[in-house]
């Protein structure tokens, strides 16, 4: 199977499709509703093949359906037909846990995006759980006011450094995660990680999009499968039934 992956950011979309090396991307920003990404998208992923897509969101998701406007894009994505605007099966999850489930290589692991915002997830032994954290109450604002680019820009590295060990220190200590990964485009700015931590990479919310189709294929031929056994067992019940009535018939005339 085929599957282009879409990250949805506040300042970019970035695009790549299965067999591709180079990602494709354009400029975002807090006008931009679901219906322009989606055109957008098309056009820029035209001369690559897909039978589906995958969709990091930066806001709330759940059951694959976008439950909260996004804060840094434009309006209409809560009940967006995704599905019906690309012609083919999509799946939508949030940015963060997208780019976590790329990042993952077992236990429980804790993601801290640091980018135009604060994206979180937790996976245990596999399963994705998207979180909100960034918008809890933290110090006089919320967690994301602090370790956000705004705050970066206006506060300056040094104080945003400083937040961001304060953060990741005190959601460790909540959570217990056997790792941590810090990930989004603002982990370059960090001096140093914090213990038990790992830098994430931008590329891994890619190899997370591809990961949501992982079992799509299996469980296609699994359907297969099952459709051809019972395409058999109805073609040997026809075949029994046709040969019984011919056996009375030729009986008959006996």
């Amino acid at each position: 199977m085929n599957v282009l992956v879409v990250d949805v950011g506040g300042t970019h979309v970035k695009i790549l499709a299965t067999g591709q090396t180079e990602k494709r991307e354009f400029d975002s920003g807090p006008k931009l509703t679901a219906r322009q990404m989606v055109s957008k998208v098309k056009r820029l992923a035209q001369g690559w093949r897909y039978d589906a897509v995958s969709i990091g969101y930066p806001g709330p998701v759940m059951h694959g359906r976008v439950v909260g406007e996004p804060h840094n894009l434009g309006s209409g994505w809560v009940g967006f037909d995704f599905r019906a605007a690309f012609g083919c099966p999509v799946r939508v999850i949030n940015d963060a846990a997208m780019q976590a489930l790329g990042s993952f290589r077992g236990g429980k692991l804790l993601f801290l995006g640091l980018g135009t915002g604060l994206g979180t997830a937790l996976i245990v032994d596999g399963v994705v759980e998207p979180m909100e954290i960034g918008h809890l109450p933290y110090l006089k604002h919320t967690y994301e006011y602090y370790v956000s680019d705004h705050a970066l820009e206006h506060k300056g590295k040094k104080k945003w450094r400083k937040h961001v060990k304060d953060v990741v220190t005190r959601l460790t200590r909540a959570l217990e995660p056997d790792e941590v990964v810090i990930g989004g485009g603002n982990v370059s700015h960090l001096k140093s990680l914090p213990p038990h931590c790992r830098a994430g990479d931008n590329a891994n919310a890619f190899t997370g999009g591809f990961r949501l189709w992982d079992n799509a294929d299996a469980a296609g031929s699994g359907r297969a499968r099952r459709t051809r056994k019972k395409a058999r067992k109805k073609a040997r019940k026809k075949a029994h039934n046709t040969a019984g009535k011919t056996g009375k018939k030729k009986g008959g005339h006996t």
